[in-house]
């Protein structure tokens, strides 16, 4: 599906706070780009459980769940984990990727929040999300039944939003300053072939490897050669923007060697050649 109009991460979480709440809603986007990430964020806010299905994962029986007699009749019981008692967020991820059989199976549940004789709790949200045809992703057509049963909305990247996002999460210091000072490499458009690209998951990835190697803003220190920095980036981002990445961080390396020398705590007889440098 194209989208026509489309939504960043903050108007999501608006969105969802005045229409979800009423109607069911689907939401399209790129893989990588925060879409389950908000719902939970979402079902939070609101104060209920979030409890997520993989539509891809999904048989049409895990659904409806299995037939027990009781008095003489055979009764269909769902699963715990959909059966329960107060209300909740059903989060129905991967929702165009499961099989028409499984599409089917949702018709009542997401438009008459029930399955057989069970019916959702009163005030219970259901929220629907995949992926693009052109994303390069396993989707499906999705039937025009279950289509006409949701209000969809279409969810794109902003730097801007995910930056804000960013310095209250831990993002490390290097990815915020680098996506602050190239910001349209934040996303990439998934390849045709089988290669890493760049969405706000892969710098995010990317974050917690090189806080791995250490603190870069502590009195810690330690050392994160050229090489492993290469091997990180490129397996986390577009080719691209790993080389660019890469490129930046020497130019901050190369800062805090300079700042280091003008203190006098390293001088050129020591400085660490360019397969290792220490950074503070």
């Amino acid at each position: 599906m194209n989208p026509a109009i489309t939504v960043t991460q903050k108007q999501l979480s608006e969105f969802l706070l005045n229409v979800a709440v009423v109607r069911p809603v689907f939401i399209w986007g790129a893989p990588g780009i925060g879409k389950s990430s908000l719902v939970e964020a979402f079902a939070a806010e609101v104060g209920i459980p979030c409890v997520s299905l993989l539509g891809s994962q999904l048989a049409p029986e895990d659904l409806i769940g299995v037939p027990q007699i009781i008095d003489g009749t055979s009764r269909f019981c769902p699963p715990r984990m959909i059966a329960r008692e107060e209300p909740y967020c059903l989060f129905l991820d991967e929702l165009n990727a499961c099989s028409h059989e499984v599409q089917k199976a949702f018709y009542s549940l997401i438009h008459e929040r029930r399955i057989g004789e069970y019916h959702l709790p009163k005030d219970s949200i259901v929220i629907g999300a995949g992926n693009r045809a052109q994303d390069s992703a396993i989707v499906k057509p999705m039937s025009s039944p279950l289509l006409n049963r949701m209000v969809h909305v279409h969810l794109k990247v902003s730097h801007r939003d995910w930056l804000d996002w960013a310095k209250n999460h831990d993002i490390h210091p290097w990815v915020i300053e680098y996506i602050q000072t190239c910001p349209d490499h934040l996303w990439s458009q998934p390849p045709k072939h089988e290669e890493p690209f760049s969405t706000p998951r892969s710098w995010h990835m990317l974050s917690d490897t090189l806080h791995e190697y250490g603190d870069s803003c502590g009195a810690l220190r330690y050392r994160l050669t050229d090489h492993w920095l290469e091997v990180l980036a490129m397996g986390c981002l577009s080719p691209h923007h790993g080389t660019q990445f890469k490129g930046f961080i020497k130019q901050i390396k190369s800062k805090y060697q300079l700042t280091a020398i003008l203190k006098g705590e390293i001088t050129w007889p020591h400085l660490p050649e360019d397969r290792d440098v220490l950074v503070c």
